[in-house]
């Protein structure tokens, strides 16, 4: 099971790493077809709900996602067209995303508990050419566009009347099998959320994640062909671009899936584990805390797990440790962004310092600098910040797109700030500290606290509010919400689950606020700026 890691001299690799870029470029042509045509029998796709099993060949794959790229064409999709796509972990989700990139439409991941309003905005954010989604999410779409003055069109996994059905169009089409673009030009657009203001969009090129996501896969996921590849992530965040999707396919693995509806108990990991023959796992923290918390030491075992990798919020050390102690394996953290490819993780080729977020990725100049740019010197606090001058990096996204004063508050200097705070030990490890800003990182989900102030301030009873991050043994952190009431209710018990109701169902359901505590009032500046931060290092006794 035990396999020679991709990398095993990193200061070789690192020293030594170039990656050229071609002036164009086109994932399923020169990297998902090259596999079709060299192991085009080997499974590019195993997908299973824990019944049903549908294994699809790298060959097999391509001649679908060809069929409905052709599809879409004929719908009057073409190159540089925005397609939200809204579908959760089936078959249809990879082949859709490849056939999008075989147009050079942009498709646009969006996880499918989104609400219509949450629709509605990314509708008039952007100039979204159609919508894609299943039977069952297919009225909250509607619903979305009769709202909205954008009018995409809607295209539906499964019959619905009046809506194009993808399979039905697929089936009767014949193949497309693409063209290359530019490789600077439009590829991927995502979501994120910040700490103030809506949601921004990440626009990616062709370069910088489709082609740059090779790191991902070789270094930290250190995958290979005959590789069976298991994410836990969502497809509609990008963690799924990362493990679900580019890395693996890099390197000719097989991913693998596995689609429940309802609540992910850690039981059911392990029950996946042990029947199938997953060789390397991808999972949040949250995961790894509950399996090691909720599982008896004796049930950690695996049928053919050879590596596992975390990332989406730091990983605790205790967790790491007790996980090596139990399982012979250590969990390799890793840490990037929406924005980055992997950028910093622990490698199989060098030891693990547990709690350690790692060393840079080939490719990748990251530094810990002060506020003036200055690099810090070892085991001071400082911004995480990658150089981007005078050669910027392959895997760093182009701009949010439509908002260049957000994109220019990046950068400092000749380097692109992370917003997170981390300082680098004498080896070069780097160890997380903090967010710069207050967007809480709870089970692997990202969540900027106005999204839900916004919400919140439309209760009546609620006369302000402020959200930050609470810890939490088992999620990391958790929303938590300050709340100053209005004159005409009181606090009470039932009025923090009425509250928590009323987030769920005017926003993403995983949003609401866990915690709640009522105030007198709110901490200020002179300027009346609500000092989050001051409620947070509360909350963490800091």
């Amino acid at each position: 099971m035990e396999k020679t890691p991709n990398m095993t001299d990193y200061e070789k690799e690192y020293r030594e790493f170039s990656f050229p870029v071609p002036e164009r470029f086109s994932f399923p042509l020169d990297v998902f077809d090259k596999w079709a045509a060299s192991i085009p029998n080997e499974a590019a796709l195993f997908w299973t709900d824990g019944n049903a099993e549908k294994k699809f060949s790298f060959n097999e794959l391509k001649l679908l996602s060809s069929k409905g790229a052709a599809a879409f064409k004929k719908s009057g999709i073409k190159k540089g067209d925005k397609v939200l796509v809204m579908l959760p972990n089936i078959p249809e989700w990879w082949e859709i995303m490849l056939a999008l990139m075989r147009l050079n439409a942009i498709p646009i991941p969006a996880t499918t508990i989104l609400t219509a309003k949450d629709i509605e905005y990314r509708l008039s954010a952007a100039d979204i050419k159609a919508v894609i989604a299943t039977e069952e999410d297919a009225p909250k779409v509607e619903e979305a566009v009769n709202n909205s003055s954008a009018k995409p069109f809607l295209i539906s996994v499964g019959k619905r009347e009046g809506v194009l059905d993808y399979i039905a169009a697929r089936d009767n089409a014949d193949a497309f099998e693409g063209e290359r673009a530019f490789a600077d030009e439009p590829a991927l657009i995502y979501f994120t959320s910040g700490t103030t203001g809506p949601p921004k969009m990440v626009l990616h090129t062709h370069a910088s994640y489709p082609l740059a996501h090779m790191v991902t896969g070789k270094y930290w996921l250190d995958l290979r062909p005959g590789d069976i590849h298991w994410n836990l992530s969502d497809t509609g965040w990008a963690k799924a671009a990362w493990s679900s999707l580019f890395g693996p396919w890099h390197m000719g693995a097989t991913i693998f899936s596995f689609h429940k509806k309802g609540k992910f108990e850690p039981s059911a990991i392990m029950d996946v584990l042990q029947k199938y023959p997953v060789t390397t796992l991808c999972g949040p923290p949250t995961a790894y805390r509950m399996m090691v918390k909720e599982i008896p030491a004796g049930r950690l075992h695996f049928k053919a797990v050879r590596h596992f990798v975390a990332a989406g919020e730091p990983l605790n050390r205790e967790i790491i440790e007790i996980w090596k102690e139990r399982t012979g394996l250590y969990i390799y953290d890793g840490y990037g962004q929406t924005e980055t490819v992997n950028i910093l993780a622990n490698f199989r080729c060098l030891s693990v310092k547990p709690g350690s977020m790692g060393r840079p990725v080939p490719g990748f100049i990251v530094d810990v600098i002060d506020e003036d740019g200055n690099i810090l010197p070892p085991n001071t606090e400082g911004d995480i910040a990658i150089k981007v001058k005078p050669e910027r990096p392959i895997g760093l996204f182009k701009e949010y797109m439509g908002n260049p004063h957000a994109t220019e508050k990046t950068m400092r200097g000749q380097r692109y700030i992370t917003g997170d705070r981390a300082y680098k030990d004498e080896d070069g490890c780097f160890w997380f500290v903090g967010r710069a800003d207050d967007v809480i990182l709870t089970s692997g989900y990202r969540i900027g606290p106005f999204e839900i102030e916004s919400v919140l301030i439309k209760h009546p009873a609620v006369k302000e509010s402020a959200v930050v991050a609470s810890p939490d043994e088992v999620r990391g952190e958790v929303v938590k919400a300050f709340i100053v009431l209005t004159q005409a209710y009181s606090p009470s018990a039932a009025l923090i689950k009425e509250l928590q109701e009323f987030v769920k169902k005017n926003t993403a359901p995983y949003k609401y606020p866990r915690k709640v505590e009522f105030v007198e009032d709110l901490p200020k500046t002179i300027s009346g700026k609500i000092k989050r931060k001051e409620l947070k290092m509360k909350e963490f006794g800091i």
